[in-house]
């Protein structure tokens, strides 16, 4: 089932991300720079206009010096997962 970009998971996503930005000390514009985006982008993603794809989540926590799988790890030890519910 596809999930919104305003499900409460994929929120929840947005805001880890844009922590583990924060905590790593980049700016947007750093981030960009490291994506190899415009921080047109990353803002778009922060504020949940754009989808985040895979590989990017990859090299977001790979630039903030992250495991991505133990980023996902605690992302849903945090969020409920409720494809059950359906």
């Amino acid at each position: 089932m596809p999930t919104s970009i305003y499900h409460p998971r994929y929120q929840a996503l947005r805001r880890a991300m844009e922590l583990a930005r924060k905590t790593a000390g980049l700016t947007q514009v750093q981030m960009a720079e490291k994506l190899g985006v415009g921080q047109s982008y990353v803002s778009k993603i922060e504020r949940g206009e754009s989808y985040v794809d895979v590989m990017t989540l990859v090299d977001w926590y790979a630039a903030c010096e992250l495991r991505p799988g133990q980023a996902l790890d605690q992302l849903l030890q945090v969020t409920p997962d409720d494809s059950q519910t359906a």
